[in-house]
């Protein structure tokens, strides 16, 4: 059994994988994070439709293709401003 254990800690990792953090960051924020997730999912379906890809949405964003790649990820806390950004960007309405 210990020569199991040796040869796997040849192959440990140096670095922590922060998979304890995320996990409970996750579950403290998943009310919010339900929200963002439904936003996401309504912006792929929105884009979709318009033929839009993530880049073309970006610009009409005017933010950069790496912040909405984040928030079609359906883990980026939003703020206002840029909720109303995506509803000017695709014609949709997020909240009533």
């Amino acid at each position: 059994m210990s020569e199991v254990v040796s040869k796997l800690e040849q192959f440990q990792s140096s670095t922590s994988s922060c998979w304890r953090e995320k996990a409970e960051r996750r579950q403290n924020n998943k009310t919010w994070i339900r929200y963002s997730q439904k936003i996401a999912m309504k912006m792929l379906d929105k884009m979709e439709e318009m033929h839009l890809n993530q880049t073309q949405l970006a610009e009409r964003m005017e933010c950069s293709q790496q912040y909405v790649s984040k928030v079609l990820r359906g883990q980026e806390n939003l703020s206002i401003e840029t909720i109303v950004k995506i509803e000017q960007a695709l014609n949709i309405q997020i909240f009533c």
